[in-house]
């Protein structure tokens, strides 16, 4: 019930409004995606200090997390370009009036950030307790604590913004469904698509830096 609340609220937003030919809306996420692309690039330049000290002995991705550990994250790095690429259909179809269709290609939007949450939820599982149970009170093991630092820093950062993400489109997804976002507002839905599309290109640097460099 609340979140059709927040579904009804979010639909009746006005963001049509224009300054310097642009609307208030991709003003207001763009100056928040370029504020949240300077932490993402906080926490990169951080592991790159790190890892990049002499000394360091920062351990090797492929032995860290094994070829199957870097096959199923590439995996999920591939279903999450498969939903930004279905979020492009969403818009598409909202815009030809097709809101059916828009609805189904929303839903295979939110099940592949749930298929990425939960992989990544198994990786972290896997790693915490097999790899670093010293973190959870168990044995002490030789591990790198910076690597393991920023790393679930960082795929904990980002993936708070999947989280974010798919609750955003469950939103857009009942405003569709009640007839709340049409044709007229698909504003709304290209705004929410600019934010999944962002969280996508950012997950393909940290795969790049954290599992493949």
């Amino acid at each position: 019930m609340a979140t059709q609340q927040v579904a009804e609220s979010v639909s009746d937003v006005d963001v049509s409004g224009e300054s310097l030919g642009i609307t208030n809306g991709k003003i207001g996420l763009w100056t928040f995606l370029l504020m949240d692309a300077m932490t993402f690039a906080g926490f990169l330049a951080g592991y790159a200090r790190l890892r990049w000290t002499p000394d360091s002995n920062w351990p090797n991705p492929f032995e860290t997390f094994g070829v199957t550990g870097i096959q199923l994250t590439a995996f999920n790095t591939f279903v999450l370009i498969c939903s930004s690429v279905s979020m492009v259909h969403v818009l598409s179809e909202t815009i030809r009036g097709d809101l059916e269709r828009a609805r189904k290609w929303m839903v295979v939007t939110i099940v592949g950030g749930l298929i990425f949450l939960g992989i990544q939820g198994f990786e972290w599982t896997h790693l915490i307790l097999e790899k670093w149970p010293y973190l959870v009170g168990g044995g002490a093991v030789d591990y790198n604590l910076n690597f393991a630092g920023t790393f679930l820093s960082l795929t904990g950062f980002h993936g708070a913004h999947v989280a974010i993400g798919v609750m955003y489109n469950i939103i857009i997804y009942l405003g569709l469904r009640r007839g709340k976002i049409t044709q007229e507002n698909s504003s709304l839905i290209e705004l929410a698509g600019l934010y999944w599309h962002f969280v996508d290109l950012v997950w393909i640097l940290v795969f790049t830096f954290v599992y493949l460099i």
